[in-house]
């Protein structure tokens, strides 16, 4: 079926939705003061990381499933504007999340930041689309080895998105393209093995759980989800801790 979704990796996205929002309660808790928490090390940073990596590699995952079936009824160029426009409205919610933190944080704003590197990861991905998975593979380690090198370096802004940052630099999230993009590479590699022209290779040996449901749907409405949750924990951490947020401005 052209639209039908598979619950394992809704399950996947709907996990990485819940480790989300316990990583940025408790940043916003010791953000704000309530609680003195470590989020730059040990299990929290892990989790952060683990989160990121998640909803990442699951961008290429889904990409590769997507972009088969999409090629089944689409013409090339109604297929290169279906991905542009789906990276430019990424990217453009991005931009919403820079002008908010601009706007309130002006310290620490998103400049780059996860939506924005998805936006452009999706924009950039039909380009690798038809490479079979062992060059899909050397990619992804390309961009893990260039991602590291352009750690080393300073340079100006305008390089932030590439990985590249001025001595200065700090923001509530910053996700470049290397060498994040070579975790969507490694999505798009296992989507090609386990997901080929779009449909799952061989039967799952258990059947979707009844637990995994409400989960799955997070994974369905992560991006809405993802809108909604920091104004949810603000508001949360704003009446139990009176002042807290308040106080802060």
């Amino acid at each position: 079926m052209p639209g039908e979704r598979y619950w394992e990796i809704d399950l996947a996205r709907g996990i990485a939705v819940v480790t989300m929002i316990l990583f940025h309660s408790a940043f916003d808790l010791d953000f704000f003061g309530v609680l003195p928490l470590d989020v730059s090390g040990g299990f929290l940073r892990m989790l952060a990381y683990l989160t990121a990596s998640t909803f990442i590699f699951l961008v290429g995952l889904s990409f590769t499933i997507s972009y088969a079936r999409a090629a089944r009824r689409l013409d090339r160029r109604g297929l290169a504007l279906k991905y542009v426009r789906r990276g430019l409205t990424i990217f453009g919610y991005g931009l919403v999340i820079t002008a908010v933190t601009w706007l309130f944080l002006p310290n620490v704003y998103i400049v780059f930041g996860i939506l924005h590197f998805i936006g452009l990861a999706i924009l950039l991905a039909p380009l690798f689309a038809r490479l079979d998975t062992e060059k899909l593979l050397i990619a992804s380690i390309a961009c893990l080895i260039a991602g590291y090198a352009a750690s080393l370096v300073t340079g100006p802004w305008p390089l932030l998105w590439l990985g590249i940052r001025p001595e200065s630099f700090s923001s509530l999230d910053y996700v470049p393209l290397l060498p994040w993009f070579g975790l969507v590479l490694v999505g798009m590699a296992v989507g090609r093995l386990f997901y080929p022209d779009g449909k799952r290779s061989c039967p799952l040996t258990v059947a979707e759980p009844a637990f995994a449901r409400p989960l799955e749907f997070l994974g369905r409405h992560s991006l809405f989800i993802y809108f909604l949750h920091q104004p949810a924990v603000l508001l949360l951490i704003a009446v139990l801790a009176p002042g807290a947020v308040t106080g802060f401005w």
